[in-house]
């Protein structure tokens, strides 16, 4: 874990840097749409890592829970680039009874990128059934939850 991961698991607001490359960039040599959302899932999937210990792949491995999403929306505010690193802050708005939601925003070089809600339900992995989230994990997140 890096030393922005590392101080971010302290704060409400979690800040994952992306390295973007030319191979994420079309003809326009700008990042494709896909790769934006994709960005945004990579970010909360470290933000799951840092704040419980497990991201999607061992939650879904070695404990059984799943986050799938139910739902996403994004607005684009301007291009992303290789030019700077492409700083994503990930924000747990509201945890629910089985679902939980973030905000992510994405920044380069100050200026804001794209910025979207993005909302995950537990469930039972092997079973894909809904379920309320773990009584450990809602201990953890309880507390990052943005006022």
């Amino acid at each position: 874990m890096d030393d922005i991961s590392n101080r971010a698991s302290q704060s409400k607001v979690f800040t994952h840097v992306i390295t973007v490359r030319w191979a994420d960039c079309d003809p326009a040599k700008i990042a494709y749409t896909g790769r934006l959302p994709y960005f945004a899932l990579e970010a909360i999937d470290e933000w799951w890592l840092v704040h419980t210990g497990y991201d999607w792949f061992r939650g879904n491995v070695e404990r059984n829970v799943g986050t799938p999403f139910v739902h996403l929306s994004m607005d684009f505010r301007s291009p992303v680039t290789p030019r700077h690193p492409l700083v994503c802050e990930v924000r747990l708005l509201k945890l629910g009874e089985s679902s939980i939601r973030f905000s992510v925003r994405g920044l380069q070089d100050g200026v804001l990128c794209f910025e979207g809600e993005f909302v995950e339900v537990f469930v039972e992995a092997e079973a894909h059934r809904k379920i309320p989230a773990p009584d450990d994990m809602r201990a953890k997140l309880e507390a990052l939850v943005v006022d």
